[in-house]
């Protein structure tokens, strides 16, 4: 049986084994690399994420020293800066307030009206890469969808939409664990170079409205619902980031677990009315976001086990969505599978606000690459990324029949 260890290659193959082994040893384990609990059981990490006592953050009710905490290094400071004041790593009352704002723009209704443009945004890249004869279906269609999506509906122009997607990669290096001085450099240079370009937009918009996100959290801080600069500025990061690293990585994910799945592949090409659950499917099997980290901010108790305030919990979304207590067979992949609670959207007050749209775009690619590219395969076995929390692959080569 594997061993939980987030550095080692074997592991990145296959962590599912790891966890495993984890839900046989309890209910929270202590891992002193990261000193951390972990929780890999369904019921727990569900009924946590939903848990008062635990915060993205401590800092709206404690010190880093009455906390027990080190402050991080002032050279780190653009970084938290701008990650901090963003709607996940904020607590009520600023998370409601900033949440109410912008879940406008993700309404069921607003999000249906952008599936037009979805869909044909996902034929264009699907026909662009059988013309192609074939191609890299990470670079080709998974990246640029939905990162295209979101910049459109925060307003960003086509012409400065190409440092997007290595901004955010640099950021969101940070939420690995336990990164290296590298890792937090390049995080910082992006987080104030992606800081400087938002503002610089955000003064256009003041001048010249448009129909967009960004002139609709001014409009609104106009009309009295406060929301600062650095607040914009977050928002709209964390917007773009989110709005687009889980898609990519659920997109080739999706695709890799379907090409080592062939009889489900033939199944989904053969009834293509079962793409919504195997988009949820494919999410459970191949988790993009492995882990989410809550603090302690009033003790808990799990399974006997008290965990004292200022302890750091890391929620295994991967191995709750291989819980054989709630997936029967949870290690075949089952794109017919109706009952499928999985967490990779998390719950409770940060439950993903752009569900509906990740939805929306897994499913027009997905659609567009059955009807348009029927015999699409891969060329290659495609190399992991060297990452553990936002599991993807370097690249997924394809080509037509």
């Amino acid at each position: 049986m594997a061993a939980f260890d987030p550095w080692d290659p074997a592991f990145l193959a296959d962590p599912y084994p790891a966890y495993a082994e984890l839900r046989a040893q309890g209910r929270v384990i202590r891992y002193e690399p990261t000193d951390q609990w972990l929780v890999p059981h369904h019921a727990d990490v569900s009924a946590l994420l939903r848990d008062r006592r635990l915060g993205r953050t401590y800092q709206h009710r404690f010190t880093h020293e009455e906390f027990g905490r080190t402050p991080p290094p002032p050279e780190h400071e653009p970084f938290h800066t701008l990650n901090d004041h963003g709607m996940l790593d904020l607590e009520p009352p600023d998370h409601t307030r900033i949440r109410r704002l912008v879940s406008k723009a993700f309404t069921p209704r607003t999000v249906e009206r952008l599936k037009p443009y979805v869909d044909g945004l996902a034929g264009e890249l699907v026909a662009a890469l059988v013309e192609a004869g074939g191609g890299d279906l990470l670079t080709d269609v998974a990246e640029p969808l939905p990162v295209a999506v979101i910049a459109e509906m925060l307003g960003i122009p086509e012409s400065d939409r190409a440092p997007l997607r290595p901004w955010s990669a640099d950021i969101c290096g940070m939420y690995e664990l336990n990164p290296s001085e590298e890792t937090a450099a390049k995080a910082v240079r992006a987080s104030v170079e992606f800081s400087e370009y938002l503002r610089e937009l955000i003064a256009e918009r003041r001048k010249e409205p448009g129909d967009d996100l960004i002139s609709g959290l001014i409009a609104a801080h106009d009309e009295g619902d406060r929301l600062t600069e650095q607040e914009m500025i977050s928002t709209c990061v964390l917007l773009l980031n989110a709005g687009h690293e889980a898609t990519v990585n659920a997109t080739v994910n999706g695709w890799w677990a379907l090409f080592r799945n062939p009889d489900q592949l033939a199944a989904l090409r053969a009834d293509h009315s079962l793409v919504p659950s195997a988009v949820e499917e494919l999410m459970r099997y191949d988790t993009p976001l492995q882990l989410f980290e809550r603090w302690v901010l009033d003790e808990i108790e799990i399974d006997g086990t008290v965990i004292p305030r200022g302890a750091e919990i890391a929620m295994l979304f991967g191995s709750a969505n291989h819980d054989p207590d709630v997936f029967h067979n949870p290690e075949h992949l089952d794109l017919a599978r109706k009952d499928n609670p999985h967490i990779s959207f998390s719950a409770g007050i940060h439950y993903c606000i752009g569900a509906p749209l990740a939805r929306i775009e897994l499913a027009a690619s997905m659609r567009a690459l059955l009807e348009r590219a029927p015999t699409l395969r891969p060329t290659a076995e495609p190399k992991r990324k060297p990452n553990f929390v936002i599991r993807g692959l370097e690249g997924l080569s394809v080509e037509i029949g």
